[in-house]
């Protein structure tokens, strides 16, 4: 195989996975984005959404509830 064919094979397989599947949305749902949180909550302190257990960093205090 020489360079230049090498070169092509990576591009071929660089774009073909790049391309979003025909299943998928072509734009990333806003109810899975995750919210910039300025202190987020430590591991064993209480949950945000359920202060009587202990947080397990499951997300969904920082997601739009999904």
């Amino acid at each position: 195989m020489t360079e230049d064919e090498l070169r092509a094979l990576v591009r071929e397989v660089i774009t073909s996975r790049a391309a979003p599947h025909p299943t998928e949305r072509a734009r990333p749902s806003a109810s899975h984005a995750r919210l910039a949180m300025v202190a987020p909550t430590p591991a064993g302190s209480p949950c945000v959404i359920e202060p009587q257990v202990g947080c397990n960093q499951c997300g969904y205090c920082v997601s739009m509830g999904h």
